[in-house]
């Protein structure tokens, strides 16, 4: 392997293990600590100068969180740029350059990291990863947790706690990060959540995409593609979804329920309702409560039928 480094002589206040090859393999056989297992880690704090040539990659993963700064990664010709709070993993054998920004040059956490495990994570898509503002501490508490660790003995206790660890920064960054579908599906549970916080009043969707944060079109887009409805469609039936609850679990009046739904107009509650479940209110409190299997297939025809999902 031909490697080049360029960086002046240590980083004020970094840190860095390198985990003796002699012990690794001691502990690789275990499945806990060997299918997903550091090989160094650390931390280059206003890393000015630092630069990695590798020519032919190593073989490791590599994975770069920038706390702050910026830098730039070059994986077989493709250069990307990372900033504060984004995360990049080098793919093992692959060949690969990185470097900090002269002018404002990254704080660099950093772990090269080997085993089976890693196949489980899109570790070879070669993509900028933006996490959360809120995961950035969490991330950064996280790398302290395997820092803590390695000052610690060489035990198998040790190597299997360092092992979840690193499942935890991995699945933080690649299970949980604001990007792809991953926004999508955060962007919908947010809404969603803020539908069930004010199922007792009528909202717009102009109300609903400014509490939520996003454009109209956006939350519309995203509504559409995971639950085949527009939101306030969807808001509606979640309003009927609760109705259908108080219907069976209180004595209340139609026009209560209507009011605690957020419908002032007790007919127009009933239309809605009979057009969503097929009977009217009044009928749906009569029936059984077996019959609430019917209004369930009718409020999540999808649920019941594998091929509409």
């Amino acid at each position: 392997m031909e490697e080049r480094l360029m960086k002046q002589e240590g980083f004020k206040g970094e840190r860095m293990f390198v985990l003796p090859a002699e012990v690794l393999r001691e502990y690789l056989g275990h499945p806990l600590a060997g299918r997903l297992y550091l090989t160094d880690v650390g931390f280059f704090p206003h890393a000015k100068n630092h630069a990695r040539v590798r020519k032919t990659g190593v073989e490791e993963y590599i994975l770069l969180y920038c706390v702050e700064g910026r830098g730039s990664v070059e994986v077989e010709g493709r250069e990307y740029r990372l900033e504060e709070n984004q995360a990049f993993c080098i793919p093992a054998g692959r060949p690969h350059r990185y470097q900090a920004d002269e002018q404002d040059p990254w704080s660099l956490l950093w772990v090269h990291f080997k085993g089976e495990d890693a196949a489980l994570y899109p570790l070879d898509e070669c993509r900028v990863v933006n996490a959360l503002p809120a995961e950035e501490n969490r991330l950064a508490f996280l790398f302290q947790l395997l820092f803590d660790a390695l000052e610690d003995d060489y035990s198998l206790g040790n190597f299997i706690y360092m092992a979840q660890v690193l499942s935890l920064i991995l699945a933080q960054l690649y299970c949980r990060s604001y990007t792809g579908k991953g926004a999508q599906n955060r962007c919908l549970t947010q809404a969603i959540r803020c539908m069930y916080r004010n199922l007792s009043r009528a909202m717009t969707l102009d109300e609903l995409a400014e509490e939520v944060g996003l454009s109209k079109s956006y939350l519309h887009q995203i509504f559409v593609a995971h639950t085949g409805r527009a939101p306030l469609e969807f808001f509606s039936r979640l309003k009927v979804e609760e109705a259908c609850k108080l219907l069976k679990a209180t004595d209340h009046s139609i026009g209560e329920i209507a009011q605690r739904v957020g419908f002032g107009d007790p007919y127009y509650f009933s239309r809605l309702f009979k057009k969503a479940v097929g009977v009217s209110p009044k009928k749906y409190r009569d029936q059984p409560l077996c019959y609430s299997e019917r209004a369930e297939r009718l409020l999540h025809p999808a649920a019941q039928d594998p091929k509409r999902a």
